[in-house]
C-alpha cells in the first residue's frame, strides 16, 4: 500500500484507488476506485482511473468494505469517558447498537438513575463526577451528537423503564403500570430509539410476565421497531426461553432480534441445530427474526447476575442486606449450589467457570484473572463464601467471564441465514473479555479465512449489509454511490484478532483505514482522534442522523 499524501483522509475529498470492493451485499468483490466527498461515497469508478493524483490512497491488494456494525455494544458511557474509542475503531466498527440487555441510562429519572448506575457498574463503570444530566432518549442522543467516535443507534431498555414505573421490585405489573411503561416506550420511539431491549435474567426486567412483555412489544411494533431480548435462559430451559421470544414476535407482530444467541452450559452441548430449527420454522411462517453472536466460547456478565432474582429485588443495597443475613444467605446458597439460580440460567453455579475480569474496589485487584474456585483455594475458603465476600467488598460491581460455551454451537449459529455480528464487549475492568477488541477481525480472520466457515463476501454481509437492514439504516451498510462513507480498508491475508484472554486490550492486525462519515478515524493503522460519529435515530423513513 502506498499513500501519496498522509493528509488525504482528512480532506473533504479522498480517493481510494485499486481497492477490491466487497460491498456488503454478499456479492463477489470487484476492483474499483472509490471517491469520498463531504462524508459520502461520491463515485465508484474504474480501477486505477485516479492513479497518480495527489492524495490518492493506493489500496492494491486490500479490501474495501462497509464499516462493521456491532449489534450488541455496551459503549453507552465509554463513548464519552474514552472518546478515542480505540477498542471499536481499531477493529473496524463504525456503528454500534446501544441500550442493551434491558438496562441503560435513558429514559431515566433521578430515583432510577442511582439504582441503574450501581447495577451496571460492572458493564460501564460508574464515574462519580460524570454529568448524567439527560433524562430522555432524545436528550441522550443529543449528547451523543456532541461528538463521538462511531455512529450509534439506541434501544429503549425495558428493565430501566420498569424500574421507573414500579422500582426494582418483584411482582407482576398492574394494568396501570403496564400502560405507564407503554407511554414511556412510545415517547422513546418517537425520539429515535430503534427498538426495545430486555435483560430477562437481570432484575428488574426478569420480573416481567410474558403478557406484560407482549404489551410493550406491541407498542414497539407500532413504530416498526424490533425487540432485542436477552431472554430468560441460555442454559437449562434455553429452547423454551427462545420459544417464548419467538411466540411474542409471532403474536405481537414485533420484529425479533435475538441478542448473543448462544446455546451454553453443559445441558446444551451440540444442541444448536434444535434452536436453528425452531427459528427456521418461524421464519418459514413469516415471523421476522434475526440474531447476533460473538465468535468466542466464554460469556461475560456481572458476578451479581449469578444470584437468584428474588435475592436481587429492590436494588443493590437491599441485595447486600440479604447477603449479610444468615438465614437469607442460607436460602441463597441453596438456590445457587443445589437447585440452580434463575440468574445463572437455571443451572448450578460451577465455581471453576467464573473468572473475575474486573473489580471496582482496588483491594480486590489480586482476584482479577482468577476463578472463584482458585481464589477460594488460595484463601482457604468455601467457594460460596468467596463469592459472597467479593460481592460485598465490591458493592456488587464485579465483572466476570463465564467459561460455558461450545465450539460446535458457535459455528452452527454463525452460518445461519439470519446471523449478524455483535461483540457484547465490556470495555471496563482490568481484564475484560477479548471480544471487546477482537470480535470483528476474528470473524474475518479465524472463522472466514482460516476455517473457511463462510467466504469473505458472506461474512462481510453478516457484519454490514444484514445488520444495516435490521436497523433500517437509510444509507449505510453497503458501498453505493450516495451512501455515507463508513468504510474499512483491510488486508484480507492478515486481518485477525490479536486480543487474547491474557492480554485483551490489543488492536486488530491488518486494518489500515477506518472512515466514519468520510473522516479517517484510523489512518495508515494509526488512530486520528476524529469524532465524526453521529446518533442514528429511527424515523418513519428509516434510521439516520438528524439533518
Amino acid at each position: 500500500m502506498d499513500i501519496n499524501n498522509n493528509q488525504a483522509s482528512t480532506a473533504e475529498r479522498t480517493i481510494i484507488s485499486n481497492a477490491t470492493v466487497v460491498d456488503g451485499s454478499g456479492a463477489h468483490g470487484f476492483l474499483a476506485d472509490v471517491v469520498l466527498e463531504n462524508g459520502a461515497i461520491h463515485q465508484i469508478a474504474a480501477p486505477g482511473s485516479h492513479a497518480g493524483q495527489a492524495g490518492v490512497i493506493d489500496a492494491t491488494g486490500l479490501v474495501l468494505s462497509p464499516g462493521f456494525i456491532d449489534m450488541h455494544a455496551h459503549s453507552d458511557l465509554q463513548l464519552f469517558l474514552a472518546p478515542g474509542h480505540y477498542a471499536k475503531l481499531s477493529q473496524g466498527v463504525t456503528t454500534e447498537l446501544l441500550g442493551q440487555d434491558g438496562l441503560s441510562y435513558a429514559p431515566i429519572d433521578d430515583a432510577t438513575l442511582t439504582g441503574v448506575r450501581a447495577k451496571i457498574a460492572g458493564w460501564n463503570d460508574n464515574p462519580e463526577d460524570f454529568d448524567f444530566s439527560w433524562r430522555t432518549v432524545g436528550e441522550y442522543l443529543d449528547r451523543l451528537d456532541q461528538g463521538i467516535a462511531t455512529n450509534a443507534a439506541y434501544l429503549v431498555p425495558q428493565g430501566t423503564v420498569r424500574a421507573m414505573v414500579r422500582g426494582f421490585h418483584d411482582g407482576a405489573a398492574t394494568p396501570e403500570e403496564v400502560a405507564a411503561q407503554q407511554g414511556i416506550i412510545r415517547t422513546a420511539m418517537e425520539e429515535g430509539a430503534v427498538g426495545m431491549s430486555s435483560g430477562l435474567t437481570y432484575t428488574p426486567g426478569m420480573y416481567a410476565t410474558t403478557q406484560e412483555l407482549a404489551h410493550l412489544c406491541s407498542t414497539v411494533a407500532d413504530f416498526g421497531g424490533f425487540y432485542a431480548p436477552h431472554h430468560r435462559s441460555y442454559g437449562k430451559g434455553a429452547l423454551e426461553a427462545y420459544g417464548e421470544m419467538i411466540e411474542l414476535s409471532r403474536t405481537t407482530g414485533c420484529a425479533l432480534h435475538l441478542s448473543h444467541a448462544t446455546m451454553n452450559f453443559a445441558p446444551n452441548k451440540g444442541r444448536a441445530p434444535e434452536l436453528l430449527g425452531l427459528i427456521d420454522r418461524a421464519l418459514d411462517e413469516g415471523v421476522d427474526i434475526t440474531l447476533d453472536t460473538y465468535p468466542y466460547l466464554p460469556g461475560a456478565t456481572t458476578l451479581s447476575a449469578i444470584l437468584p432474582s428474588w435475592a436481587s429485588a429492590g436494588g443493590t443495597e437491599a441485595t447486600m442486606a440479604r447477603l449479610r443475613d444468615a438465614h437469607t444467605l442460607a436460602r441463597i446458597r441453596e438456590n445457587v449450589e443445589i437447585y440452580g439460580s434463575d440468574g445463572c440460567h437455571g443451572v448450578v453455579a460451577e465455581w471453576g467457570t467464573l473468572e473475575i475480569s474486573g473489580v471496582k474496589n482496588p483491594e480486590l485487584d489480586a482476584c482479577v484473572g482468577k476463578t472463584i474456585e482458585q481464589i477460594a483455594a488460595e484463601m482457604g475458603e468455601d467457594p460460596f463464601d468467596t463469592f459472597v465476600r467479593i460481592l460485598l467488598q465490591d458493592s456488587m460491581a464485579t465483572g466476570i467471564l463465564q467459561h460455558v460455551g461450545h465450539e460446535e454451537n458457535v459455528r452452527d449459529i454463525m452460518v445461519h441465514r439470519t446471523h449478524c455480528g455483535g461483540s457484547d464487549g465490556i470495555l471496563v475492568g482490568a481484564k475484560p473479555h477479548p471480544r471487546a477488541w477482537g470480535t470483528f477481525p476474528r470473524f474475518l480472520g479465524h472463522y472466514s479465512r482460516e476455517l473457511g466457515l463462510l467466504s469473505l463476501e458472506e461474512m462481510l454481509h453478516h457484519l454490514t449489509g444484514r445488520p444495516a437492514a435490521r436497523l433500517k439504516l437509510v444509507d449505510r451498510g453497503l458501498i453505493r454511490e450516495g451512501y455515507a462513507a463508513d468504510l474499512v480498508l483491510f488486508d484480507p491475508k492478515t486481518i485477525n484478532a490479536t486480543a487474547t484472554f491474557q492480554n485483551p486490550r490489543q488492536p486488530a492486525a491488518g486494518i489500515h483505514y477506518v472512515f466514519v462519515n468520510g473522516i479517517a478515524a484510523i489512518e495508515a493503522g494509526t488512530p486520528t482522534g476524529a469524532l465524526a460519529g453521529r446518533a442514528l435515530r429511527r424515523t418513519p423513513e428509516g434510521t439516520r442522523p438528524t439533518p
